[in-house]
């Protein structure tokens, strides 16, 4: 049996999420659910790509993920199975899955469901089921058929040369901390021991922090987090509010000359 976790923009203030763990326990009740999040905010695909993105690879390879973020989009009425690095991703096919990794995926099913025209709640009626049986052991390729491609999303491009890492705020999080997509890796292969300056809004800081509580409340702080990524926020305070970080806002490293 593999484990299934699970992720929506549905909240926890109505019954949807119970339902659809209803449905996937009503097929497979030995099966386990785990909750990444389901205050995703509502259709935001950006933000579930983040979320999932910075979360699934704790988890087991095999592990089954079902993600209903913006799951009544019509553009695309496709419903898919897709396994990246080793793991199973089901859910809409809206460019979310595009977007949490960079590498190719070794196969993609759209899921066969006679219920896929007129379901008003897919995530219960369709991606569920799918869920339940993959998780159970049936093969992906029993659920569907075999797609070569899935709708894919350009996301943020750091732009990084020998003088300057050019990147910006991908996500500000639930404590106003502004997340960038500058690369921890990156940083370290252009810095070479040269000093260098994060340039943001109006503030310039030189320094990379060791973590939050690096600086005293009220401080600015500049960390690489958990994930690798530059973090830039306020020891006990919003960096969003009190500095005017917002997503997209564009974040430099300046390195000194060599």
């Amino acid at each position: 049996m593999a484990l299934i976790t699970f992720m929506s923009d549905f909240g926890d203030n109505d019954h949807y999420v119970a339902a659809v763990k209803a449905r996937i326990l009503g097929i497979r009740p030995e099966l386990q659910i785990i909750d990444i999040s389901h205050t995703i905010t509502p259709f935001d695909i950006t933000h579930g790509s983040y979320v999932l993105r910075s979360v699934f690879r704790e988890f087991p390879v095999g592990t089954v993920h079902l993600t209903a973020v913006n799951t009544l989009d019509r553009v695309s009425d496709n419903y898919i199975i897709i396994n990246i690095e080793g793991h199973n991703f089901i859910g809409p096919d809206n460019g979310l899955f595009s977007l949490i990794s960079e590498e190719q995926p070794q196969k993609i099913i759209k899921l066969s469901n006679p219920d896929i025209e007129s379901s008003v709640f897919p995530a219960r009626d369709i991606m569920a089921r799918a869920t339940a049986m993959l998780a159970g052991g049936t093969v992906m390729e029993e659920l569907g058929v075999v797609i070569t491609d899935f709708k894919r999303l350009l996301g943020r491009q750091l732009k990084a040369t020998k003088k300057q890492i050019a990147g910006n705020v991908i996500r500000i999080d639930r404590f106003g901390n502004a997340i960038t997509n500058i690369d921890q890796e990156i940083f370290n292969i252009l810095q070479k021991e040269r000093g260098f300056a994060v340039k943001f809004g109006r503030e310039t800081i030189s320094t990379i922090h060791s973590g939050y509580a690096s600086v005293e409340p009220g401080e600015c702080f500049v960390v690489f987090n958990s994930n690798g990524f530059l973090e830039i926020g306020i020891n006990k305070g919003s960096a969003a509010e009190l500095m005017g970080l917002e997503f997209d806002a564009p974040v430099m490293i300046n390195f000194d000359e060599e």
